[in-house]
């Protein structure tokens, strides 16, 4: 039993992270991927500290942060959530299951999906949609990578460092809008082949992934590669089918949130680009996700009788003690 699940690894979700570790909870943090839209930023000039920075960059800091706390980080991806009225269960693709006494959903807009057949199947077993996060499971072997854009060719790059083979593969005649001098730089490394003008129609294994069906939309051919793993990175879009019911969404799909992010069922709070606040900005994820923490402590906390954040609270040096599996503030 954890006492706080996180749901969703981008700056709100870090940052949410962050401060949960900084107050003592237990906590899990549950994510498909790493940084969220974050790492499609080739540079940001508005997030205070920092003149300028890409968004990579930024992510893999606070990731360290997070990472130095000791939280524990699952790459997985959530389908349902649930509540007995005493904790949370949180139940993944992958089968797995977790329950926690609160919930952070900060799950900004989701990698976007094929919608091919065997994808569904085959998350987890071979099908990502995080390169950085699962590139190193792939060293030395057959992958494709389905993108356009920076989001592509970063994909690409990263696989160039440790598979065998990548096939490249993207519906225009071009990857998009990418300097040739990188493009040039990427094909330099002789291990990425590219498949312009091309779909990707099914994924086929077993119990993992063995091969991908591509279409070309000139010819209209349809051939067979033989691949070990599937790296999708075609962008983001709102995803929370799955709260439908358990939670208030607005007609756009967003999370109803509070100014203490709390949502409309007690024990559940959400920070970041899938809440309703309007400013979709990095520095209002990260402040959204620390009002999230913040809020969720207090809640854990009234349930174990313990002393809760008030609004004077302030980061001063504190004492921990333990208490039933978790650690608390000494305030």
């Amino acid at each position: 039993m954890y006492d706080v699940l996180i749901i969703g690894a981008g700056i709100a979700g870090l940052s949410a992270a962050l401060y949960s570790a900084r107050l003592g909870l237990k906590t899990l943090l549950i994510s498909r991927d790493l940084g969220g839209q974050a790492i499609l930023a080739p540079e940001i000039q508005n997030y205070p500290g920092f003149s300028s920075i890409s968004g990579m960059e930024l992510i893999r800091k606070i990731e360290e942060q997070v990472r130095n706390y000791g939280i524990s980080m699952l790459f997985d991806e959530v389908n349902e959530v649930k509540s007995d009225g005493r904790a949370f269960l949180v139940k993944t693709v992958t089968g797995k299951e977790y329950k926690s006494l609160a919930l952070i959903l900060a799950i900004g807009k989701a990698p976007r999906e094929l919608k091919v057949p065997g994808e569904s199947k085959f998350k987890g077993r071979g099908v990502s949609y995080c390169t950085i996060c699962d590139a190193p499971l792939f060293k030395g072997k057959k992958v494709a990578l389905v993108g356009i854009g920076e989001a592509g060719l970063h994909g690409a790059l990263t696989l160039s460092e440790v598979v065998k083979e990548c096939y490249w593969v993207f519906p225009g005649s071009t990857p998009g809008a990418i300097s040739k001098e990188r493009l040039n730089y990427l094909l330099s490394k002789g291990n990425v082949k590219l498949m312009p003008n091309s779909k990707v129609i099914e994924i086929k294994g077993d119990i993992k992934v063995k091969s991908i069906v591509i279409k070309d939309l000139k010819t209209g051919e349809v051939k067979e590669l033989n691949v070990d793993g599937v790296f999708i990175e075609m962008g983001y879009e709102v995803k929370t089918e799955f709260l439908k019911g358990f939670i208030k969404l607005n007609e756009k799909g967003e999370i109803i949130v509070d100014k203490l992010c709390k949502t409309s069922r007690e024990g559940v709070f959400a920070a970041g680009d899938v809440t309703d606040i309007p400013y979709k900005q990095a520095i209002i994820s990260a402040a959204q996700g620390a009002i999230a923490a913040l809020s969720a402590y207090n809640y854990i906390a009234k349930i174990k009788g313990l002393s809760t954040i008030t609004s004077d609270w302030r980061h001063v040096p504190i004492e921990r003690k333990e208490e039933e599996g978790g650690f608390f503030l000494k305030l």
